[in-house]
This record gives C-alpha cells, sequence and structure tokens, in this order.
C-alpha cells in the first residue's frame, strides 16, 4: 500500500499516524485500568521509565559527536548536584552549544 505525498495522500498519513497514537496511549491507559497498581507493578513503572531513558540516551552517547557527550556529561553532574531535571536540561543543552560554539571557531 502506498500513498501519495502530494495533495490529500499527506493529510490522510497524518491522520493515520494520529490514530495510531491516540489508539496506544488510550489502549495503555485503559488496559492499565483493569491492573491493580501493587507495590511490585509501582517499582516496574518507574524502572520502565529509566530503561527507556537509557534506551533513548546509549546512542547519543555511542554515536554523537563530543558536543553531545559533553551535554550528557554536564547533564548528568548537574542532575546529581541539584536532583532537579529542569537545570540540568538547561546546563546540558548550554554546555552542547558552548562546546560546539567553541569547536567550529565562531567565538
Amino acid at each position: 500500500m502506498t500513498i501519495e505525498a502530494t495533495g490529500w495522500g499527506t493529510f490522510v498519513a497524518i491522520f493515520i499516524m494520529a490514530l495510531v497514537t491516540l489508539a496506544t496511549r488510550w489502549g495503555g491507559i485503559f488496559i492499565m485500568g483493569f491492573v491493580p497498581i501493587s507495590y511490585r507493578v509501582q517499582q516496574f513503572i518507574n524502572a520502565m521509565s529509566g530503561s527507556v531513558l537509557v534506551a533513548v540516551l546509549t546512542p547519543l552517547a555511542v554515536e554523537g559527536d563530543n558536543g553531545a557527550r559533553m551535554a550528557l556529561f554536564i547533564t548528568a553532574i548537574v542532575m546529581l548536584v541539584l536532583k532537579k531535571p529542569l537545570p540540568a536540561i538547561a546546563a546540558g543543552v548550554v554546555a552542547a552549544a558552548v562546546y560546539r560554539s567553541v569547536v567550529s571557531g565562531s567565538v
């Protein structure tokens, strides 16, 4: 099956992707309505969020440039010190921008 990327094809593709996204989100909430949230289930949910974060960041650390690695390092350090995600993320973004600016020689 192919969908044309011109005309209505684009809107049809976006609509289908929106339906799939809604179905997975609502489906997860619906299914979790039948699962009693015990201590063990809560531990599982907490562990899953950490594993998803690692799965997203590992390729960046392995295949990213040194600016990305610097951002990950600074973010981790600030998070360990402050224990607040927003300042840690901001510090990581600034670290990557400064590193890339210095390396490219535009400073």
